[in-house]
């Protein structure tokens, strides 16, 4: 539900959470100065790392190699990094790495920040490689980052974030009349729907009231199962005791729900297996949209096998960066083809080596340009050629992704969505235009067209093959479609490729 179905609106939302945070934490000791800390959103982004152990925000690409860090607020150098990870890489260990996912996260990113910062560089505080100390108080990087994860989970749970919120919803989410209509449109269709929150049964009432209720209709009336406290992503796993939910108090009905889910009736906890059992769906048959990379979208690709569709609101900020500031990838990609070109021509019996500097001076100039572009942590998907660990997640684990599920209203419900081809390194530096010398048709020879063979050689090859006792004994060329991952075409149909090259689709039931 949350940054799926309601929007929230930034930065406001951000800017209470932080301020909630910052209460939270003097009220357990923190000094008083960390109140005077004002939220700034050009500063986080989402799935950053931060490191417990040296107390460091990483911004890391797929295989943990690391693009950016900053401790508080001081970008560390080059060398500052190779001090403390000596090949610029680290290995997410969920024991030290905690991984800043949703957009919930970006508070309490900023307040980490915020927080060593002011601890770092007060004198009072005199600091080492895992902490500081002040006479004989010491406090680690990693007690810092607990007590953070503690009061945001407390203002989530038990402060005054939620109820703040539902006090002036017009100020924090935003309504849009295309959310009614995306749903209606889906049942009309045929489609089943389902709402699944990790959020209790009042809030959640509070919210979807404000986006779907209307005179004499219901928010309920626009999904077909309803499950709150849903507690994601253990939901995937083992998963909770399914329970009803009373809708005038709130509370919990005694009791497990066992039988076929009720169409109107609010559920909590639950799992996974049983919603689907009950659901009568599995697999590829649900398309599960939601804005968490992990506890909504790997977590149901990986475990349960469900289509997914990641909810990306920064989509927007993004591309509008990316238009705007398109000529910097395009000086990066010429500054590339020079590189490849100072060694054009040079093999390894070459003694000298190339000067490139002023090139790797460039592209590290043309990256920073187009990382403060988009704030002082650079695009949430890339830093210069380098895709994000977010991004490698979204390509790897999301079937579709988008700035709103509303987008689903521009295409018809039955549209094929499919990915561009992705070229690995290897295929873009081969042309497909023509064909090269040498290499037209087909490249199988067989005994019979080898010129120089003599008949002798091909009786005694055809008298082996008689004597031989395999039924096969190689295999015959497919004669119809054998990759099953573009399902552009009905179950029931049996798809031969005709001699022509021509696709023949032919009703396994013999009909027309």
């Amino acid at each position: 539900m949350d940054y799926t179905l309601a929007e929230y609106i930034a930065p406001d939302l951000d800017v209470l959470g932080f301020n909630l945070i910052k209460e939270r934490l003097v009220s357990v000791g923190y000094p008083q100065e960390i109140m005077e800390f004002e939220y700034d959103a050009s500063f986080p982004i989402r799935g950053l790392w931060f490191d417990t152990s040296y107390g460091n925000l990483l911004k890391v690409d797929a295989y943990g190699n690391i693009l950016v860090c900053v401790q508080g607020f001081h970008f560390l150098t080059p060398a500052e990094v190779y001090d403390i990870y000596p090949n610029r890489f680290l290995q997410l260990d969920e024991s030290r790495v905690y991984v800043l996912n949703t957009l919930f996260n970006l508070p309490e990113t900023y307040i980490l920040a915020c927080l060593i910062d002011f601890f770092v560089s007060s004198p009072e505080y005199k600091r080492d490689l895992h902490g500081v100390r002040m006479g004989d108080l010491y406090m680690s990087y990693k007690s810092m980052f607990q007590d953070v994860r503690s009061a945001v989970d407390w203002v989530h749970e038990k402060g005054d974030m939620k109820r703040q919120t539902v006090d002036d919803l017009a100020r924090y989410v935003r309504k849009d009349d295309r959310l009614a209509m995306l749903l209606a449109r889906l049942k009309e269709n045929g489609a089943r729907t389902f709402l699944l929150t990790n959020s209790g049964y009042w809030y959640t009432n509070s919210i979807m009231s404000f986006l779907l209720g209307s005179e004499g209709k219901s928010w309920k009336e626009y999904f077909d199962y309803i499950v709150v406290d849903s507690r994601k992503p253990l939901f995937f796993g083992e998963g909770t005791v399914l329970r009803q939910v009373d809708e005038i108090t709130g509370a919990l009905k005694i009791g497990t729900h066992s039988g076929p889910l009720i169409k109107g009736q609010v559920y909590s906890g639950g799992s996974c297996d049983v919603m689907s059992e009950m659901m009568g769906a599995k697999g590829k048959d649900v398309l599960y949209c939601g804005d968490h990379i992990f506890g909504d979208i790997l977590k149901s690709k990986k475990i349960r096998g469900w289509r997914t569709f990641l909810v990306v609101p920064e989509l927007n900020s993004e591309l509008h960066v990316w238009t705007g500031k398109r000529d910097l990838f395009q000086k990066l990609q010429v500054l590339d083809v020079k590189l490849g070109e100072a060694y054009k021509h040079l093999d390894s019996s070459t003694k000298v080596k190339p000067d490139i500097s002023n090139v790797r001076t460039a592209i590290r100039d043309v990256t920073h340009e187009m990382d403060m572009a988009y704030g002082m942590l650079g695009s949430l998907f890339r830093s210069g050629s380098r895709q994000t660990f977010f991004s490698s997640q979204l390509v790897r684990y999301a079937d579709i992704y988008a700035a709103t599920v509303l987008n689903l209203l521009y295409y018809p419900f039955s549209y094929m969505f499919r990915a561009p081809a992705m070229l690995l390194p290897h295929e873009s530096t081969v042309e497909h235009e023509q064909n090269k010398e040498g290499h037209h048709g087909s490249s199988t020879e067989t005994l019979d067209n080898i010129p120089g063979a003599d008949s002798h050689e091909r009786r005694k090859t055809k008298f082996q093959r008689e004597l031989s006792t395999l039924v096969h004994a190689r295999a015959a060329t497919p004669q119809r479609v054998t990759h099953t991952h573009d399902e552009d075409y009905d179950s029931d149909m049996e798809v031969h490729i005709t001699t022509t090259g021509e696709l023949k689709i032919t009703p396994q039931n013999g009909s027309k």
